[in-house]
């Protein structure tokens, strides 16, 4: 590995476990803003903020190029009731970093400090953004971003964005060119029947009994509709319907989500989600209502970035600790709304076994500092591979 000498890693570390103890959510991260903006300020970057609300973009320039690229990390936590007892532990009930945003924003402002700290002997040439986004978990802070001008202030050649993966071992990346994470839609099936008394059943219409079935018959649409070499995937989350121990409710709502890589996948999935839902509407005679909202579209990494992104990988890590054939994930991120705007590259960085095993969003994790020194060493090299003097 040809890591970085990083002299204020304690530092790092220090920030990350603040942010971990004090997560955020969607469209309120404004404390995690205000440390994010004192750290830039701090080093003599340049800070913008207001985009998205609590959006922050560091300004680092160096030479006479016009040439500029965009690093990206989010700043958001989950709702979710974290389950560890270390020192740093989440202080708000129900909110926790169970996805690696504190990491992901701890290396950036690493690479940031490094950078301008070292500017002098920073090999590039051109503008950096470091670009700190709210809202990625559900809420598209990526697509409020760049709606609200994100490229037209910061105008850029490339944007890059970097997700720790427990999946993989630490000490290693993955680096894909095309599509790396799926797109996602989510769907709410309202079914309308009509309540009555428990003990009398058949004076009603059972909206709960048909929703059973619902979930069942939904679980066929990719087993037995779509190709077993597509990816794609049908998950009920949610079911609401009743109050009461001894009374059929009226009304019953199924939630959840569609996950796929091909627009026709979608489509179909979604024409088979009403087909279904009619079905079994009029077999158990209730009303189905469905409706769909699409959300993050299809994560695709533009071939010559994956390029640079793999050399700069490389450079870190050595050739042996980057993968290049790793299956796309069927989660999905709103950084595809960015792709979707400028060519770019998203890759996965390795965060076992240190991470304890536990998967993302799980309520016992936590991010791996060991990985913090290999993902500022991985920004800083992709600034001085992308904006490699000429």
């Amino acid at each position: 590995m040809n890591l970085l000498s990083i002299p204020f890693l304690d530092d790092l570390a220090a920030i990350r476990r603040d942010i971990h103890a004090h997560p955020e959510l969607a469209f309120q991260e404004t404390r995690t803003a205000d440390i994010v903006a004192r750290e830039l300020s701090a080093r003599g970057i340049e800070v913008r903020r207001g985009l998205a609300g609590t959006g922050v973009v560091g300004v680092l320039r160096k030479g006479e190029s016009r040439r500029a690229i965009g690093l990206r990390a989010d700043l958001d936590a989950l709702p979710v009731m974290e389950k560890n007892v270390f020192a740093h532990v989440s202080q708000t009930p129900g909110r926790m970093h169970a996805c690696g945003h504190d990491g992901h924003t701890t290396m950036l402002l690493g690479a940031a400090r490094h950078l301008a700290e070292n500017l002098a002997s920073a090999a590039f040439d051109g503008a950096v953004y470091f670009i700190f986004q709210p809202a990625e978990e559900s809420e598209g802070g990526g697509k409020v971003m760049v709606q609200d001008g994100l490229f037209r202030q910061f105008p850029m050649d490339a944007v890059f964005g970097l997700h720790n993966w427990p999946d993989l071992p630490a000490g290693t990346m993955a680096v894909m060119p095309g599509p790396v994470m799926a797109g996602t839609c989510v769907f709410e099936i309202r079914l309308r029947g009509r309540g009555c008394h428990a003990a009398l059943p058949h004076q009603g219409a059972d909206t709960l009994v048909a929703a059973s079935h619902l979930v069942l018959a939904l679980q066929t649409i990719v087993s037995r509709n779509i190709h077993p070499r597509e990816g794609a995937v049908v998950s009920v989350t949610q079911m609401h319907g009743g109050d009461a121990l001894n009374v059929i409710p009226d009304d019953t709502v199924l939630r959840g989500t569609i996950r796929y890589f091909k627009p026709e996948i979608k489509a179909l999935i979604e024409t088979a989600i009403r087909r279904i839902s009619a079905g079994i509407g009029d077999t158990f005679g209730v009303q189905a209502r469905v409706a769909l909202d699409q959300r993050n579209p299809v994560t695709v990494n533009s071939a010559p970035e994956a390029e640079i992104c793999h050399a700069a990988a490389v450079g870190v890590l050595g050739p042996e600790n980057v993968r290049r054939d790793e299956t796309p994930s069927m989660a999905a991120e709103d950084f595809s709304f960015m792709l979707r705007e400028k060519p770019g590259c998203y890759v996965w960085l390795g965060n076992a076994p240190e991470s304890g095993g536990h998967s993302l969003h799980s309520p016992h994790y936590d991010f791996n500092d060991k990985i913090l020194t290999i993902g500022v060493s991985y920004w800083v090299r992709l600034v001085e591979t992308a904006l490699r003097p000429t």
